[in-house]
């Protein structure tokens, strides 16, 4: 996955900013079931690049609500 930008973020739609956010949730998950259960994770960052990514959608979706709530 290549790291998403502030951007390209913005340049989603609403309803595929949810169905990005659920695919990089279920990624998470099943990231954190694989360390769970002593898999471990072939790239330890991709943890971190991932809720990265959750956070930024999250945020942009915040910014959008503010804006249109003024």
């Amino acid at each position: 996955m290549a790291r998403l930008t502030p951007k390209d973020i913005r340049k989603l739609t609403p309803p595929e900013r949810e169905k990005k956010l659920d695919e990089l949730y279920n990624e998470l998950a099943s990231i954190r079931i694989q360390i769970a259960t002593g898999g471990g994770s072939e790239n330890p960052y991709r943890t971190r690049a991932i809720k990265k990514a959750i956070a930024r959608i999250l945020t942009i979706q915040h910014e959008e609500k503010m804006e249109e709530s003024e």
